[in-house]
């Protein structure tokens, strides 16, 4: 499993452009081989940072997806950003598990 993870952050007056952009894209995504999730969110801290964050099966699902008319559009839908963006890759190998609820301390 590869995820990953784009921070943009967005002109103020171009963040509802932008946000329509991602809502229309990631319906497409998610459908292209290998995608096993793709969303987006907006920072509670600041709303013109957004990340996309997206879950795929393999390196060979992300590159396909890398070399896209989806991620070209992607691209161009980032030049209402107000800085460049910036791509994480995560593989399952840098992964933590998580504690079961009910071995973790204070949970019940």
């Amino acid at each position: 499993m590869i995820l990953t993870n784009i921070l943009m952050k967005v002109l103020p007056e171009k963040r509802k452009e932008l946000l329509q952009a991602l809502s229309s894209l990631v319906e497409s995504i998610r459908k292209e081989k290998g995608c096993k999730s793709c969303n987006f969110y907006c920072s509670s801290e600041n709303e013109n940072e957004i990340c996309l964050l997206g879950e795929w099966e393999t390196k060979a699902d992300v590159d396909a997806h890398l070399q896209s008319n989806l991620f070209r559009v992607l691209l161009g839908a980032m030049s209402l950003l107000k800085d460049s963006h910036e791509i994480k890759f995560y593989t399952e190998a840098s992964r933590l598990e998580s504690p079961d609820r009910a071995e973790a301390p204070g949970i019940s």
